[in-house]
């Protein structure tokens, strides 16, 4: 780290080791508690060993690591900050002339390392593993996949709107469709079905169908028992599960998002909460870095316990104000932006209180 002092290299070593004991601490005693939990489910004799530790472990432990580490951000500032304080280190390095101000750069050094490891871990490298986690919990835990479906309407592509009376996934058939076609806002033609099937990659076929064009002056009707037809929708793109948005990477996330609001696919919210905190988590490890050490910079009377208890008590909140915005962007009395941005807004300006109250 050229351009740094032996201090600066001090504190982010401090930081950063303290950050991953925290994690390694934490995640450790979910893994217990959560074996605990469903070692009914893991006894079962068509469960494997295998499966258990590189399908679900091997993809629980980052995921939940990644989930709460601005968390492990906040408290392993305090703690390490409060250890620096009680035993006058800061105090120290203070008196010689160091502002504040400048005591913060390897802190905010360490918080931006860890806001991009987990931004590109959540973007890119854990989505596909919670695909394979979320698949085991679902085949052998418990079964969240939406497999059902009723009075269904999409945008196809422009001018094409699709309708299912119900569709089944268990058995990929679908009944009471009807494909209905617009030009300049005028109904050209109208397919209906009884029954149709999906096979793979857009081919579907339906059965005792009938076809109505409507010309300017003329409309003509075609039927049959059965036809193959392409229609450019799956499944999967109206039947989703809320643990669908752990499986995406940012990029899918941001496409999907486009696509389903462009088909008129009912409520996507989860999908852009999930889309605004992956952003949003970057800034909150450098709010929640600079809350952290400006509490926990002065030496209290009581020791660091006082520091500690303080930060759980934040961290605390700080879940809190996150669900409670989510459940309210779910309900449609909040964007899925706020939901996100709230808690950051409402703990920035902690930040700035506590930083200008920060020993100098």
């Amino acid at each position: 780290m050229k351009g740094l002092t032996r201090l600066d290299r001090y504190l982010i070593k401090q930081f950063l080791g303290t950050f991953i004991f925290s994690i390694l601490l934490i995640i450790s005693v979910s893994v217990v508690f959560d074996i605990n939990e469903k070692i009914d489910d893991f006894m079962k004799p068509e469960v494997s060993l295998h499966s258990i530790i590189f399908d679900y472990y091997l993809n629980f432990i980052p995921y939940y690591a990644n989930l709460f580490s601005p968390l492990f951000v906040f408290i392993s500032v305090i703690f390490f900050t409060s250890r620096l304080a009680d035993k006058s280190e800061i105090i120290a390095m203070l008196s010689t002339g160091m502002s504040f101000k400048r005591l913060m750069v390897p802190y905010m050094i360490s918080a931006a390392v860890i806001a991009l490891l987990t931004f590109l871990l959540n973007s890119f490298v854990i989505p596909p593993g919670n695909a394979t986690r979320i698949e085991f919990q679902n085949r052998y835990i418990k079964n969240k996949r939406v497999e059902y479906a009723e009075s269904v309407q999409l945008e196809v592509k422009k001018g094409i709107f699709a309708f299912f009376g119900s569709y089944s996934d268990a058995m990929r058939t679908g009944y009471q469709f009807s494909l209905e076609e617009f030009k300049n806002k005028q109904l050209v033609s109208r397919l209906t079905a009884e029954r149709i099937e999906y096979d793979s990659l857009y081919n579907w076929r339906v059965y005792n169908y009938r076809i109505r064009h409507f010309g300017r002056y003329k409309e003509t009707v075609e039927s049959g028992s059965s036809l193959d037809t392409i229609i450019e929708v799956r499944p999967a793109d109206f039947l989703v599960a809320e643990d669908d948005v752990q499986t995406m990477t940012t990029p899918g996330l941001q496409s999907h998002i486009s696509r389903q609001k462009e088909r008129g696919v009912g409520n996507v919210k989860l999908f852009e909460i999930e889309l605004h905190k992956r952003y949003a988590a970057i800034f909150s490890a450098f709010i929640l870095t600079i809350i952290g050490a400006s509490l926990s910079s002065r030496k209290v009377k009581g020791g660091m316990g006082i520091n500690i208890a303080i930060g759980l008590g934040l961290s605390f909140a700080y879940i809190l104000f996150l669900t409670i915005a989510g459940t309210f962007a779910v309900s449609g009395a909040l964007s899925p932006f706020m939901a996100a941005w709230v808690p950051n807004f409402v703990f920035i300006i902690i930040a700035i209180y506590l930083y200008k109250k920060a020993p100098r």
